[in-house]
Formats: structure tokens, C-alpha cells, sequence
């Protein structure tokens, strides 16, 4: 970093997001949000905050990950920390959040917003970014099927996983073994049959959850537009796209402009 960079990461570094006597916490809300625990949602913030100093060193557009951007847009709920506290008196530069346009183009533009924030982290901080905040490319851009939930009505269950359902069809490529041992030559066709339907649909389900969504307009490449530096020189920053907007694909773009 040079001296202007590193003051710059100081500020952030003491940043605080909430007033003296505040109980119900920006970490602890964060946290009910998502459903994190402590440590990782503390976690979450320091790398939100890179994310903010990497949209004002960087010298190309970048994208957040997933768990950084559910940061970002809590703190824009916060307006006068957003604003005020950050944007005017911390950064002295506005960074917006603005909707996608959406289509394959721009799936394609923020793929490499993200590539290059990653490939800045690294030499910015001398580290590559932690793996489980900052998600490869594929897992960025296709895992973000979300919706709001009242847990007071739903109960959440997890999907099974690959690995579930290849045990689920090893166990019945066997048990439809014994069955044909014992089977007439009559019902050993239709065990056959319903056993390759069933290996066919569990197949077809795992292609789905391991990247189906990644192809279309919104699954594959949801970002938001980046804008442009200010008159410093300073880039701007874009976010994801579809996370769980209640608006749709919705992403976030930054223009470091006017301030000092």
C-alpha cells in the first residue's frame, strides 16, 4: 500500500458502525439476517470493509462477494452511517448502489469485476481472500437462489447434498439386485425400468443444483454496472445481482465521486 492507501485503511480500520448504549447491533442484526454466528459475522465486516478500500484504490471496477454484499446492503439501511459517517466523513467520496441491467453481457463484465478484486486483495493485503467469505467465480454467480423466510411459520430443512444421493442410488442399484434375483422373469424388466427412471431423475437433479442456474440472465452473471472514478482518479464499484433482492436481479455499482 502507499502512505495514502494505508491511511485511508486505518480509517476504516476504526470505523464503527453503531452509537454508544445501541443493543441490538450492527454485527448482531447481520448476524440474525443470515444467520451467522459471532465469529464468522465479524468475520464478514473486516472483509466488507476491504471491499469498501478496494472501491477506492482500485484502479478497475469490483464485485463483492456474496457474504460481503449482505453487508454492504444492511449498512445502506443505516443511511446516516452509510452517508454521513462513512461516505462523507471516512471516505470523503459517495459509493452508490445501483440495479443491474441484467442480460449476458453483464454477467460476463462482473465475472472479471470479481476476478480482479480478488487478484487487488491479494496485493493489496498480501494475502489471498479467505475462501469461505470470498466464493470462486462459479459458486459467486450461481448460488444465490434466496428468499426471505419467516422462521416463526417455516421450518428450514437442508436439501441433500451430491454425496447423499449417490449413496440414495448405490442403495437402490442393490436393493433392485436382490430384487431380480428373486423376481420373476416377468417383473425383472419393470424393476429394471423404474430403477433407470429413478437413476435418470436423480441425475437430472444433481446437474441442476451443481450450476443449472449459471446459464441464464440472472443465475450466471448478476452484477450491477460500474461507474466511473471521480476527478482524484478514483475507480468505482459494482455488486452482485440476484441475492435475494425482493426487486429481482439487483446489483450495486459505486462512483468515488464528489466528497473533497
Amino acid at each position: 500500500m502507499t502512505t495514502v492507501e494505508k491511511q485511508l485503511w486505518d480509517k476504516l480500520g476504526r470505523f464503527g458502525f453503531d452509537s454508544e448504549g445501541t443493543q441490538l447491533t450492527f454485527a448482531k442484526r447481520l448476524a440474525r439476517e443470515n444467520g451467522w454466528n459471532d465469529y464468522y459475522t465479524k468475520r464478514v465486516i473486516e472483509e466488507y470493509k476491504k471491499f469498501i478500500f478496494l472501491c477506492c484504490v482500485s484502479p478497475t471496477p469490483v464485485t463483492p462477494s456474496d457474504p460481503v454484499d449482505q453487508a454492504w446492503h444492511l449498512h445502506l439501511t443505516y443511511t446516516k452511517s452509510y452517508w454521513d459517517d462513512l461516505c462523507g466523513n471516512t471516505l470523503s467520496r459517495k459509493i452508490h448502489h445501483n440495479p443491474t441491467k441484467g442480460g449476458k453481457s453483464e454477467q460476463q463484465k462482473f465475472d472479471g469485476c470479481y476476478t480482479t478484486l480478488k487478484e487487488t486483495y491479494t496485493e493489496k493485503f498480501g494475502t489471498p481472500p479467505p475462501p469461505d467469505i470470498w466464493q470462486d467465480n462459479d459458486e459467486r454467480f450461481s448460488d444465490i437462489n434466496f428468499q426471505r423466510v419467516n422462521l416463526r411459520n417455516y421450518w428450514l430443512v437442508p436439501r441433500p447434498g451430491k454425496a447423499f444421493w449417490d449413496i440414495a442410488v448405490q442403495s437402490l442399484l442393490i436393493a433392485g439386485g436382490l430384487l431380480c434375483i428373486q423376481a420373476s422373469p416377468g417383473n425383472v424388466f419393470i424393476i429394471i425400468f423404474v430403477i433407470a427412471f429413478i437413476v435418470s431423475a436423480v441425475r437430472n437433479r444433481n446437474n441442476k443444483g451443481n450450476g443449472g442456474s449459471g446459464s441464464g440472465d440472472i443465475g450466471g452473471g448478476c452484477a450491477a454496472s460500474c461507474a466511473s472514478g471521480d476527478s482524484h482518479g478514483h475507480s468505482g464499484c459494482s455488486s452482485h445481482g440476484d441475492s435475494g433482492c425482493s426487486s429481482g436481479c439487483s446489483g450495486c455499482g459505486g462512483g468515488c465521486g464528489g466528497g473533497d
